[in-house]
């Protein structure tokens, strides 16, 4: 929040104290513990089927995952953890499928309440934000902490930095002195004002870009937008605040450029060559390719994008194929937005067809992804202390990987709910 924020808001909750003072002592204790609370997570066990284990690719046959308020507690062969199972717990019976931990969406736009409830029942119980206007991602983040049923567990971005702010410019009163730059944020100053402002309202991180749209048929995604130096300002600026930065590219030297800058994530990124990614195996810069953002291209009713979708899908492929030969490491995002949710199975379907052998695949949206997101304690694993996010699906995700874009069940921090 910016200052001014914080200032009405400690009017608005003195104004609540206010009203809770004069209510009975026992209600207003309840309400001030449970206001801004996380919720609990739920207590389910999950039995019968078999596990897999991205991390080792070990597969537990009649396996039993208990999740206790949210948190897996045990995890194995029914052999070893069938006496310690609670009594009294609500029992998903997996028998004849398979139990993976949730997926990890490391590239999603959710603008609405909707569409973070129809990204988890899809399959994606962890994601990081690609932005959002006017920051509902940090709205969503914080749903996910108190009804974690209804939302993925978020790392939001905030605004785009970027220079035509657009409406955006609302985002914010503190982005208000912005509007009358005629080049737009491209000064040293006012990208560390888009920054700070992306900080103060509480962003995990800092998304920008270095080239123009794909998905726009009047941009040129060749074109760069911020050179070296600006993106340089803005990474610097992020890392004050403790924060890493996504960057939107396509072009060999936007990719070069935004690497060698020391951003933590290249997104897109078609054109990428081996230059680069030799550098972001050097540094451990992660790639994050959303192949489903680019074959919708080329499924587009506008001639530009269908033909820009077909000409950069099998570039991408092979950029992803050589990322991974290399040792890059990747993630998988599948940049949804406009209100349209795929299922992160979807681009894990893709990195297979890209080349990886599917364990490697199921590890971008598992264990690679959730490194990335700073989730590797968390997300990306059934074991003890991890998260209680599981998906039962009705095959083997190792011979058939679309079997994960069809979830029959989704787990959030222990919580069944009825897969899309």
């Amino acid at each position: 929040m910016t200052r001014r924020g914080v200032v009405a808001g400690a009017a608005a909750l003195a104004g609540t104290t206010a009203v809770l003072a004069g209510a009975a002592p026992e209600a207003s204790a309840t309400s001030a513990a449970s206001l801004g609370s996380p919720g609990r997570g739920g207590d389910l066990v999950v039995e019968g089927g078999r596990l897999l284990d991205p991390l080792t690719g070990e597969v537990t046959e009649d396996a039993v995952v208990v999740i206790v308020g949210g948190v897996v507690r045990a995890a194995g062969p029914r052999s070893r953890l069938g006496t310690r199972t609670p009594s009294g717990v609500p029992v998903l019976r997996a028998h004849g499928q398979w139990i993976l931990p949730g997926l990890v969406d490391a590239h999603i736009h959710l603008n609405t309440a909707a569409e973070a409830r129809d990204a988890v029942l899809k399959g994606a119980t962890s994601a990081r934000s690609g932005s959002t206007n006017f920051y509902q991602d940090v709205a969503v983040r914080e749903l996910a902490r108190q009804a974690p049923e209804r939302a993925p567990r978020l790392r939001a971005a905030g605004i785009f930095v970027t220079p035509d702010l657009g409406d955006t410019i609302l985002a914010d009163p503190d982005l208000a002195p912005l509007a009358r730059l005629r080049e737009g944020v491209r000064s040293a100053e006012a990208l560390r004002r888009v920054v700070a402002v992306n900080l103060a309202r509480g962003a995990d991180t800092i998304k920008t870009r270095v080239n123009e749209r794909a998905g726009l048929p009047e941009q040129d995604p060749l074109v760069q937008v911020y050179d070296h130096e600006q993106l340089s300002t803005i990474v610097a600026a992020a890392r004050r605040g403790g924060k890493g930065v996504l960057c939107h590219s396509y072009s060999e030297k936007g990719c070069h450029d935004a690497v060698t800058a020391g951003i933590r994530s290249l997104e897109h990124g078609a054109f990428v060559g081996e230059r680069t990614l030799r550098e972001m195996r050097r540094r451990g810069t992660y790639f994050t390719p959303t192949l489903t953002a680019i074959a919708g291209l080329a499924e587009s009713s506008d001639p530009v994008l269908a033909e820009r979708g077909r000409t950069y899908l099998p570039v991408l492929k092979r950029a992803v194929l050589a990322a991974h030969e290399l040792g890059v490491p990747l993630a998988a995002g599948t940049d949804s937005s406009g209100g349209t949710v795929d299922p992160i199975g979807r681009e894990v379907e893709l990195m297979h067809a890209a080349g990886l052998p599917a364990l490697d695949a199921i590890r971008t949206a598992t264990t690679g992804a959730a490194k990335l997101l700073g989730f590797d304690g968390t997300a990306g694993r059934l074991a003890r202390g991890f998260a209680g996010d599981v998906l039962v699906v009705d095959g083997d995700p190792l011979a058939d990987l679309g079997v994960l874009s069809r979830p029959t069940r989704v787990v959030r921090a222990g919580f069944s709910v009825p897969a899309a």
